[in-house]
């Protein structure tokens, strides 16, 4: 994701990497940040954080929750917008980016390409139409080297659909389904995990009625869409000064009926 941000920085016409982080011991740490791509930018990849973060005007942030915290912490001191694409945080942590973001502008996503986005929206329309008489399963598909399941878009796509129907996620999802389960409860939200090869990210959600069903299907091919969106959310920033925001709000969904 990081050399697909900086490829997609390099070839903005009016966005400028300023720095580049990575993890302390990384083989990357001291190269420059064009290095993978056959490029020359000036900009050596760093872990000190303060310092990267000092000369920037948005963080893009696609690591691991405690790492995504601890970037945030500085951005907020420092004045930094910031994009997170990072995910598997917990209550408490999302919790803690709220109390930052009022500090500080940010738009935090479980997936930031601009389809999956629209695809939200799709699937609030389709659960509000769907109601009843449709069993509604979610189905996520990525490459083996993710380690959190459901993916957090999956999550996101059962949090729409729930909120659309007026249900509470935590109280109606089934994560896992083995023995003899009964029958499926109609009020439930079911989430299929599949991990294998470099799938990118695969997301299907099935409405399975009597005599038919709807199938809703995103499937990314490329991470590049990821660094596009991305791009798309820091100029969106740019004359936000504080707030927690969404790609929804980055795409003006948040405005359709």
């Amino acid at each position: 994701m990081g050399r697909m941000l900086v490829e997609q920085v390099l070839a903005s016409a009016d966005c400028v990497l300023a720095s580049a982080l990575d993890v302390t011991g990384s083989p990357a740490i001291g190269q420059d940040a064009g290095a993978a791509l056959g490029r020359t930018t000036g900009i050596v990849i760093t872990a000190d954080r303060r310092a990267a973060l000092a000369v920037a005007d948005c963080l893009i942030d696609f690591t691991r929750p405690e790492g995504t915290l601890e970037h945030l912490r500085l951005c907020a001191e420092l004045g930094v917008k910031a994009v997170v694409g990072t995910t598997g945080f917990t209550t408490e942590q999302k919790a803690e980016i709220s109390t930052l973001a009022a500090r500080m502008a940010l738009v935090m996503a479980p997936n930031m390409s601009v389809g999956v986005n629209v695809t939200l929206k799709l699937l609030q329309i389709a659960a509000r139409a769907l109601s009843t008489g449709y069993d509604i399963e979610i189905i996520e598909a990525h490459h083996r080297h993710k380690v959190d399941a459901p993916s957090g878009t999956a999550l996101r796509m059962g949090e729409v659909i729930a909120d659309a129907l007026g249900r509470d996620l935590q109280a109606c999802a089934v994560y896992g389904r083995e023995g003899v389960t009964g029958e499926r409860d109609p009020s439930t939200i079911g989430f299929a995990t599949i991990r294998g090869g470099d799938i990118v990210g695969d997301h299907t959600v099935l409405f399975a009625g009597t005599g038919e069903r709807i199938e809703i299907t995103h499937k990314s091919s490329s991470r590049d869409t990821y660094a596009q969106g991305s791009l798309r959310a820091a100029r969106f920033l740019r004359s936000r000064l504080h707030g927690l925001y969404d790609m929804a709000d980055v795409l003006g969904l948040n405005a359709l009926p």
